[in-house]
């Protein structure tokens, strides 16, 4: 027992290494979680972009639609009729 408190400098070394390699470990996988997140936003982003640009194309076009029913049903209601 008194031998495992009292490490050889090369020991100390070798546990130290060993420890900081497991918490290397730990920081690969969050950073590997986190490029993951970053990717998974920037497609989320591409997508959400597009689909704005498609609802706007379809807004436009019912603008369209609608000024050309309103002057439909202007010439076909006569103001002079009544």
């Amino acid at each position: 027992m008194v031998g495992n408190l009292f490490l050889s400098p090369e020991e100390s070394v070798i546990e130290i290494l060993n420890r900081l390699g497991s918490i290397g470990k730990w920081l690969q996988a969050i950073g590997i979680i986190v490029i993951l997140w970053v990717v998974f936003q920037i497609v989320q982003f591409v997508y959400n972009r597009r689909r704005v640009k498609r609802l706007d194309r379809i807004e436009e076009k019912l603008k369209s639609i609608e000024k050309k029913l309103d002057k439909i049903v202007k010439k076909r209601i006569d103001p002079n009729k009544f």
